[in-house]
């Protein structure tokens, strides 16, 4: 059954007598994450509830410190898809805008838990917050869930090795080429998604033609470097590939941001203006500059070669 949208100040449909619920930015839809939705749909399963999440269209520091507002893991879409993977039945989306964020935490558990999605059983991780700022914690849920007649739990953070799997730590790891780590606790590869676009075409004038991907200014690139990459077309063929993240600096001295340039290994054809998706799976080398073309290329090969190797333990 597909996942069904509850818009923000609508309500679960009539006919459905309660849920289980949780509540959170959810970015990167990780292990953590996972392992607190199979707890969901146990608790769920046992009371003949339905499964429900409370989300956000966009990062809440996005509109309460944009200064800091990470970049995201995820695209709003790619975590509906992931929700469906975990046999989630409702997402209740909260459009958070400034207004919204003046909430306080009694009113945004009346209007969202209780008149929204019916909740019957809450769970969250022990450290969540929400509400006005972030007045709402564990204790308050619990309070609200007393009066109401809802059970509340709070869930231990998922650690390994005295680390907390966490969309934090994620993204560190990406941020520092750790490309294994962060797989490791996403539970599959990290993916961008964006449009092909056309760049200024030297991949092609030597020999090792790129496909550049506009990726939205939201989204994580992981750190500047060269990576063994799959690459997704619309149709759903998978093509290994080796990206290449930086600021070309062979080329060029002064850009201002990294671009995403990926060579589909084998391939040659036409991907402009195509959407597609890049799933890293290792990281290959540092970015750095060239003193010639012939040393490029003579580096591209090793990369390719390198790529085609690794990659193909991961079929």
């Amino acid at each position: 059954m597909a996942i069904d949208l509850i818009e923000d100040g609508s309500r679960i449909p009539s006919n459905v007598v309660g849920t289980a619920v949780t509540i959170g930015v959810y970015d990167g839809v990780h292990r953590g994450h996972c392992r607190l939705l199979n707890e969901l749909r146990e608790y769920a399963g046992h009371q003949g509830l339905a499964t429900a999440v409370v989300t956000f269209d966009q990062h809440p520091a996005r509109v309460t410190s944009p200064e800091n507002a990470p970049k995201l893991l995820t695209s709003l879409e790619k975590k509906m898809e992931l929700f469906e993977s975990q046999e989630i039945d409702f997402v209740y989306l909260v459009r958070f805008t400034k207004e919204r964020s003046m909430t306080s935490a009694s009113s945004f558990y009346s209007s969202v838990f209780v008149d929204g999605v019916k909740a019957k059983t809450i769970i969250v991780g022990e450290d969540f917050q929400f509400g006005h700022n972030r007045e709402g914690n564990l204790d308050l849920l619990k309070v609200e869930g007393a009066k109401t007649g809802v059970e509340v739990i709070g869930m231990k953070l998922v650690e390994e090795t005295g680390t907390t799997i966490s969309s934090t730590a994620i993204r560190n790891h990406l941020t520092t080429g750790d490309i294994l780590s962060a797989t490791n606790m996403l539970g599959r590869f990290f993916e961008v998604e964006g449009t092909v676009v056309k760049g200024a075409q030297r991949g092609q004038t030597i020999g090792f033609p790129t496909a550049n991907i506009a990726i939205s200014k939201e989204m994580l690139l992981p750190n500047d470097g060269v990576y063994a990459c799959w690459y997704m077309r619309d149709d759903g063929y998978r093509h290994m590939a080796a990206a290449n993240i930086g600021r070309r600096p062979t080329f060029h001295e002064n850009d201002e941001e990294s671009v995403l340039e990926v060579h589909l290994i084998g391939y040659e054809g036409n991907l402009y203006g195509e959407r597609a998706r890049v799933e890293f799976v290792d990281f290959l080398r540092n970015e750095i500059k060239f003193e010639n073309l012939d040393a490029l290329r003579n580096q591209l090969e090793v990369d390719i070669a390198d790529a085609q190797s690794l990659l193909a333990g991961h079929q």
